[in-house]
């Protein structure tokens, strides 16, 4: 794959990254900015959770919004004052032009000023309103149903997708958000999760975990 990937990628240092993201933006910032942009977008990871949850559970490393692919041109318009790379496999395409946008899917937003970044910028993968999941294309639903919004409006990917994506690496981090999620689900998100977990993730572990969950409550 890597051998396909435009020039001009620099490897990101790792070691960096925690201290270029130390000013991360809460959704509420990001939020404020979007009013009236007309495309679709959502809060997505695990600040998505704690949108869901109504608290902030714990520290965010970064802020991750979701948007549909095509209209990210109008969602760049709305920060004029920062650029945009194009982020993926261990790359930075800084400023990315139109062919590192097309190879990756993730976008840092960066403050040209101080060298920090702000928030990612997912580009999701749709059809005209029918998002497709970028894991697995089987999986598409109409916009309308996969954001949910707080009481103050701020729109958030619904937590049973935010966990699908999760499920693939379960890294400490993930499988603390599955468990301190799972008891706030009902019967209808347990069973899209362990739908959607059956078919991108089949023989996943939580899916033992939704079992018990369904069989707890039938008691």
């Amino acid at each position: 794959m890597t051998e396909s990937l435009p020039p001009g990628g620099v490897v990101f240092d790792e070691d960096e990254l925690d201290a270029r993201w130390a000013q991360a933006w809460r959704p509420e910032q990001v939020a404020e900015r979007l009013v009236g942009v007309g495309v679709t977008w959502c809060v997505a990871g695990g600040w998505a959770l704690d949108l869901f949850r109504g608290r902030q559970s714990r520290p965010h490393e970064d802020l991750e919004i979701a948007v549909p692919a095509a209209r990210f041109p109008e969602v760049r318009e709305h920060f004029p004052e920062y650029v945009f790379d194009a982020v993926g496999w261990g790359q930075v395409w800084p400023a990315a032009e139109a062919e590192a946008l097309a190879a990756v899917h993730q976008t840092w937003a960066r403050d040209p000023a101080s060298d920090r970044f702000l928030f990612d910028v997912f580009r999701e993968p749709h059809e005209g309103g029918t998002w497709i999941c970028r894991r697995d294309e089987r999986v598409r639903l109409p916009y309308e149903e996969i954001i949910e919004h707080t009481a103050d409006g701020i729109p958030y990917l619904r937590p049973e997708l935010v966990l699908l994506f999760k499920a693939k690496a379960t890294r400490p981090k993930d499988v603390a958000d599955f468990e301190g999620v799972l008891p706030l689900l009902n019967r209808a998100r347990r069973d899209a999760l362990g739908g959607w977990l059956e078919l991108v993730h089949p023989g996943h572990p939580w899916l033992a975990a939704l079992a018990a969950a369904e069989a707890a409550e039938a008691d």
